[in-house]
C-alpha cells in the first residue's frame, strides 16, 4: 500500500505528513485514531517484503528495540503489515536531526558534543545491556530536541536491514562514514562498534568534517582500516581530543572499555572535571592514547553463507586469489583479496606460536647494523689519524675524552601536554612550568563545578612543542557562582471553599557546573502538604482556618547554596463557613416532646 495523507494502517493510524525519505522506505507523521496520540510511523519499501527471512528477523527486532526502555531511545510503540507493506510505529520525538544542526552551524563547542556523546552513550549503553548493539550510529540518527536531549531513531533496523542483499553483487551498502574498522574487514560487530562510531560523530561535530573520505564508499572502508585520522583543531581542548582519537582506535581492546565508560568521561570532560575523566578512560589524561593507525588482524573465521564471490580466478590461472564480498553486519558487503583455500584465513595457534618463536624483532637488526657502521667507520678514522705525525696524533688523542667529558646536551624545545596539568592549584603548574624554563601566566576561567576545584587548572595553552622562555597561560576555575534568586513568583490557585491550594513555580537553572538539590518554600496563612523542602516545582497546601491571604515564596538549593527567596505571590482567601444540616424545631401544637403523657378520658 503506498503511503499519502489521509491513508490508515492498521485501522489506526492515520497518515497526516511526510518526514523523511531514504532508503529503506519512508517516514511519516501520523495520528494514532484509537488513542488520538501523534506518532511517527515508518513504513518499509516494496523490496524489502519479498523475503520472508527478513521479515521474520524484523519482527523480532522491533520486539527487541520495543524492549529497551530508555528515555535516550525513542519508544516503539506497535509493529505491523497490511496490503504487502510493513510498518513500524514509533515515538515522535520533536527537535532536529544532529546531521541537520551540523549543516547549519559546522562546527559544536566542545562541552555541548561531551553532552550529546553522554547522552548518546547512556542510551547506548541501555541497549547493550539489552544485547542489542545499533551498529548505524550517525548524526541523522540523532535527534535533538528544543531542551538539548537526544533521542536515538531507527534503532536496530539497520541491523535487519543489512542482512538481506536487495541490490546487485557487489554493491556497497550502508553508512560507510561512520563504519568501524572491524566491520569493514568483515569481523562481527560488538558493542566497541557502537563506541567508534559515537566517536567518528563526536570528531565530526567538533572538526566541521568526517575523519576519512575518498572517491568510493569501499575507498572510505579501506581508510578506517588504514589510515590515520586527521588531528583535531588545536582549539578542541586536550583532554577533549584525547578521548575522541581513543574511540577510534582501529584495534577494538583499545577504545575506552564500555560504551558507559565513555559517556561517563564525556559527562566529566563536560562538566571541566579532567581527573575523573580519565578514571573512566586513561587516555583523556594524555598517557599511552592508543594508536588510531595500527591496522586490525585481517585474520578472520567467516561462515561459507556469508560471502558472494564477484570475481573468480582468471581463466588458466587456478592459483589467482579471489576477490570476495563479505556480507558483514554493517549494511553493505566489504571488498578483500581472500585467497583461494578458505582453511588459509584461519592462522592456527600452534603456527602462531611457531611464528612467533621464529621472529627476531625489527630493532634488533637496526641496533645491530647501527652498531657495525659505527666500527667501520670508527675503524677508517682511526687508520687515517695513525696515518699523520705522532705529535698530533697523541694530540688528538688527549684531546678527545675532555672534549667528550666537557659536552652537555642542551635542550632547545620543550614538550608539554595539557593533562600533566589539569586538576593541578595554579601554584603546582607554575612551578613545574618554570622548573621546564617557561613563563607560567595565571588566567581565571569559568566558575569551578565544585568547591575543591577553586584555583585548579581546567586549562593550558598553548601546548605542545615550546621554546625556552615562552609564555604558557594557565586557567584555573573561579570561585563558585552564587546563584541569583530566582525572578519568577509562583502561581497559587486556591479550591472553592478556600480550604486548599495547588502552587507552582517555574523550574530553576543553577549555574554552570552545579546541580539543583531542592527547592525551599515559604508559607505563610498555610502549611505545605509536601514539606517545606521539596524536589519537584509544586505542591499542595492546606490553608489555615480562618485565614484571609495566602502568601507563598520558593528558593533554589544548588548543592548547599541558596539562591536567595523568589519574589512573594499573596492571594485573597474567602473561606465559605461549614453548615451544619437544619435541626427539626418545635411547635406551639406540637411540643416539646418531653411530657410524660397521660390518657384522658371523657
Amino acid at each position: 500500500m503506498r503511503p499519502a495523507p489521509g491513508v490508515s494502517f492498521g485501522d489506526r493510524y492515520k497518515l497526516s505528513s511526510r518526514i523523511a525519505i531514504g532508503g529503506m522506505g519512508e517516514v511519516w507523521q501520523a495520528t494514532d485514531q484509537v488513542i488520538g496520540r501523534t506518532v511517527a510511523i515508518k513504513i518499509l519499501k516494496d523490496e524489502y517484503m519479498g523475503d520472508p527471512g527478513f521479515l521474520e528477523r524484523f519482527r523480532a527486532e522491533a520486539r527487541h528495540a520495543a524492549l529497551v526502555n530508555h528515555e535516550g531511545i525513542a519508544n516503539v510503540y506497535d509493529y505491523g503489515e497490511e496490503n504487502g507493506s510493513a510498518y513500524l510505529v514509533m515515538e515522535l520525538v520533536p527537535g532536529e536531526a544532529l546531521s541537520n544542526i551540523l549543516e547549519r552551524e559546522r562546527v559544536l563547542p566542545a562541552p555541548k558534543v561531551m553532552d550529546i556523546v553522554a547522552q548518546t552513550a547512556s542510551a547506548l549503553q541501555a541497549a547493550h545491556n539489552a544485547g542489542l548493539v545499533h551498529r548505524d550510529i550517525k548524526p541523522g540518527n540523532l535527534l535533538i530536541t528544543p531542551d538539548g536531549r537526544v533521542k536515538i531513531t531507527d534503532f536496530g533496523i539497520a541491523r535487519i536491514a543489512d542482512q538481506v542483499p536487495l541490490t546487485a553483487t557487489g554493491q556497497v551498502m550502508g553508512t560507510v562514514q561512520y563504519l568501524s574498522p572491524e566491520q569493514a574487514s568483515g569481523h562481527p560487530a560488538s558493542p566497541s562498534t557502537d563506541i567508534y562510531s559515537l566517536g567518528i560523530v563526536a570528531y565530526e561535530c567538533l572538526s566541521g568534517r568526517r575523519p576519512f573520505t575518498g572517491e568510493s564508499q569501499v575507498a572510505i572502508a579501506m581508510a578506517h582500516i588504514n589510515d590515520e585520522p586527521p588531528e583535531l583543531p588545536v582549539t578542541v581542548p586536550e583532554p577533549v581530543r584525547n578521548l575522541v582519537m581513543c574511540a577510534l582506535a582501529k584495534n577494538p581492546d583499545e577504545r575506552p572499555s564500555t560504551i558507559e565508560a565513555m559517556g561517563r568521561a564525556a559527562r566529566a570532560l563536560r562538566d571541566g572535571d579532567v581527573a575523573k575523566a580519565a578514571h573512566f578512560v586513561p587516555a583523556v589524561a594524555g598517557g599511552e592514547v592508543p594508536d588510531a593507525t595500527a591496522p586490525l588482524d585481517r585474520t578472520q573465521l567467516l561462515n561459507d553463507d556469508a560471502r558472494t564471490t564477484v570475481l573468480g580466478a582468471a581463466p588458466g590461472r587456478p592459483d589467482t586469489q579471489a576477490t570476495t564480498a563479505y556480507a558483514d553486519p554493517t549494511g553493505f558487503d566489504t571488498l578483500i583479496d581472500t585467497p583461494k583455500d578458505d582453511d588459509a584465513l584461519v592462522e592456527r595457534p600452534e603456527q602462531r606460536a611457531d611464528t612467533e618463536k621464529k621472529k627476531v624483532p625489527v630493532w634488533v637488526w637496526v641496533l645491530i647494523a647501527s652498531i657495525a657502521v659505527v666500527a667501520i667507520a670508527a675503524a677508517i678514522i682511526w687508520a687515517v689519524i695513525r696515518g699523520g705525525t705522532p705529535a698530533a696524533t697523541t694530540a688528538a688523542t688527549t684531546a678527545t675524552p675532555t672534549q667528550t667529558q666537557t659536552q652537555t646536551p642542551t635542550a632547545t624545545t620543550i614538550t608539554i601536554s595539557e593533562g600533566q596539568y589539569i586538576g593541578l592549584t595554579y601554584e603546582e603548574a607554575s612551578s613545574k612550568l618554570s622548573a621546564l624554563g617557561l613563563v607560567p601566566e595565571r588566567s581565571v576561567g569559568a566558575a569551578a563545578p565544585s568547591q575543591d576545584q577553586v584555583n585548579t587548572v581546567s586549562a593550558v595553552n598553548p601546548t605542545g612543542t615550546l621554546s625556552p622562555g615562552a609564555t604558557v597561560t594557565v586557567t584555573v576555575y573561579d570561585e563558585i557562582a552564587s546563584p541569583d534568586a530566582p525572578t519568577s513568583a509562583p502561581s497559587i490557585t486556591v479550591n472553592q471553599n478556600g480550604t486548599q491550594a495547588n502552587v507552582s513555580w517555574p523550574s530553576y537553572q543553577c549555574p554552570p557546573g552545579q546541580a539543583l538539590s531542592h527547592y525551599v518554600v515559604h508559607v505563610s496563612g498555610g502549611s505545605s502538604n509536601n514539606g517545606t523542602e521539596v524536589t519537584g516545582t509544586s505542591i499542595s497546601v492546606a490553608i489555615d482556618q480562618g485565614s484571609t491571604a495566602l502568601t507563598v515564596s520558593y528558593e533554589a538549593v544548588c548543592g548547599n547554596t541558596s539562591s536567595g527567596s523568589s519574589p512573594e505571590t499573596t492571594v485573597d482567601v474567602h473561606q465559605t463557613p461549614a453548615t451544619s444540616p437544619p435541626q427539626p424545631s418545635n411547635t406551639e401544637e406540637q411540643g416539646s416532646g418531653s411530657g410524660e403523657g397521660r390518657t384522658v378520658h371523657d
